[in-house]
């Protein structure tokens, strides 16, 4: 089905906001930069730990990561393979970000160790279960259950979320896309995972602006807001619709992207003719009746 005249101009600024979004220096702010550090076989679990944590002030979760990381030692991979959920804790002991402990942390490292001690890793146990059931949000709720294990505490259950309980799973998501999209200066490309399949990590940044280019018009974080807006940019880019993603959640980040019209601010956003708290009333009800059927 071709594009409607407003989804063209919507695709037109993401992709202009994609050729003007330097990568490279937001990607030193980000959590993700942990990941582009560790070594190669650590990588699938400093991004599990990473995105895990990313949740608040980004300056107190790259710090909260650092603590994490600092108290595993050089040899992450190491650490979790071979260290009993006991000695995990140990490590962990006294670590706190926001509402997780050290226990929630080293209880999901010690199912991560587990899962790779039986499936060789991360990437291979999440592919298993992506080819039996078919679908990412299945596979990714078999893994977090995995990671889980039984009767987990209430930290825990937010650490790693069920994504059958309809939250959007921002982190999750997050920590997938790190693994899956192809190697771009700030995802990794390290699982065998179709880019297809991504579902876009909603947090409240990614939301609001999603809104104001009327990709969605929900308004609750959840799994099917994140699977709506997933929706919308799949009509842009239907191998890869996720790509938008970073530069988006990092425009709202920036503050540059206002959570309400503002004339000196939205001057010069690259969105903005696409924005619908830009653009007035009468425009948006004008292009509605032009493509009326």
């Amino acid at each position: 089905m071709p594009l409607r005249r407003r989804e063209v101009r919507v695709k037109r600024r993401l992709d202009a906001l994609l050729a003007s979004h330097d990568a490279e220096a937001h990607r030193r702010a980000d959590p993700v930069s942990f990941v582009h550090a560790a070594a190669r076989e650590d990588r699938e679990l400093v991004g599990l730990l990473s995105a895990s944590l990313a949740f608040g002030n980004v300056v107190a979760v790259r710090a909260s990561i650092a603590r994490a990381l600092g108290r595993l030692g050089p040899d992450i991979a190491g650490a979790v393979d071979s260290a009993s959920p006991r000695v995990l804790r140990r490590r962990l002991a006294g670590f706190v970000h926001r509402v997780y402990r050290g226990d929630d942390v080293a209880v999901m490292l010690a199912g991560a160790g587990r899962l790779r001690r039986e499936r060789g890793s991360l990437g291979a146990a999440f592919r298993a279960e992506l080819d039996a059931t078919g679908e990412l949000r299945e596979a990714l709720a078999r893994l977090s259950d995995a990671l889980r294990g039984n009767d987990p505490s209430r930290g825990l259950a937010h650490l790693v979320p069920d994504p059958r309980a309809g939250s959007a799973c921002k982190r999750s998501l997050l920590w997938l896309r790190w693994m899956a999209r192809p190697p771009d200066g700030v995802d990794l490309g390290l699982w065998d995972v179709p880019t297809s399949l991504l579902v876009v990590p909603v947090d409240t940044h990614v939301h609001r602006i999603a809104r104001n280019l009327g990709l969605t018009r929900r308004k609750d974080a959840s799994w099917r807001t994140a699977e709506e807006i997933t929706a919308s940019l799949r009509r842009f880019d239907a191998a890869d619709p996720v790509k938008y993603d970073f530069a988006l959640c990092h425009l709202g980040i920036s503050r540059r992207c206002p959570s309400r019209r503002d004339p000196v601010l939205c001057r010069g956003c690259v969105l903005r003719s696409a924005c619908t708290e830009w653009r007035s009333s009468r425009e948006r009800g004008r292009e509605a009746l032009l493509e009326l059927p």
